[in-house]
């Protein structure tokens, strides 16, 4: 699934609800901007506005991120994965930092979205820690993470892993300027 999907995926959904983008602005508490933009295609958007779009529309956040209806068993083969889905770690960037590929893509009406995710090293200056209803759940399998969430700060090495409330302001950067990789669950309630 390509980042177009999701924009064009956004727009039928409002359309089939009857809203237009300011009605839209208004239940997922978003700029009417910032919607337009996304559903443009015009920047990389990250999880926050994502899901705050899905909570407005009443859908899951998978429903942006698939085309399957499979309701048994998903597999999940190394070789046959789907192309990445690139977020930004913040939602007026244009340029993203985490790579996603979905581990479930396939499963319909699922309620976690489980993600390995390459996480590039980036600048933290430019980085603003975001929010969103549910839980996330990150297992390191390469690298360092730098995880801030509220107030505090937390480095994880290879094997070990955070479960934290994301409706706390987080950001999950890739520490000591290199790459990183982990799995990660993300569950967002309806």
């Amino acid at each position: 699934m390509s980042n177009k999907k999701i924009g064009e995926k956004i727009i039928s959904l409002r359309e089939s609800c009857n809203l237009s983008v300011e009605a839209l602005a208004e239940r997922s508490g978003l700029d009417v901007k910032q919607i337009k933009i996304i559903e443009a295609n015009e920047n990389i958007p990250s999880l926050a506005p994502l899901i705050k779009i899905a909570r407005a529309l009443g859908v899951r956040l998978g429903t942006f991120l698939d085309d399957y209806t499979e309701l048994g068993p998903v597999v999940s083969r190394v070789g046959e994965r789907s192309e990445a889905i690139r977020f930004a770690g913040k939602a007026e960037q244009k340029d993203g930092h985490l790579d996603f590929f979905s581990l479930a893509e396939q499963k319909a009406g699922r309620h976690m979205e489980p993600f390995l995710i390459d996480i590039e090293p980036t600048s933290e200056e430019n980085k603003k820690l975001s929010s969103h209803e549910g839980e996330e759940f990150i297992y390191v399998l390469e690298g360092t993470l730098l995880i801030k969430h509220g107030n505090e700060e937390y480095r994880l090495q290879q094997g070990d892993s955070i479960y934290y409330d994301s409706i706390v302001n987080h950001l999950v950067l890739a520490d000591n300027n290199q790459v990183a990789k982990i799995l990660a669950v993300v569950y967002t309630p309806i």
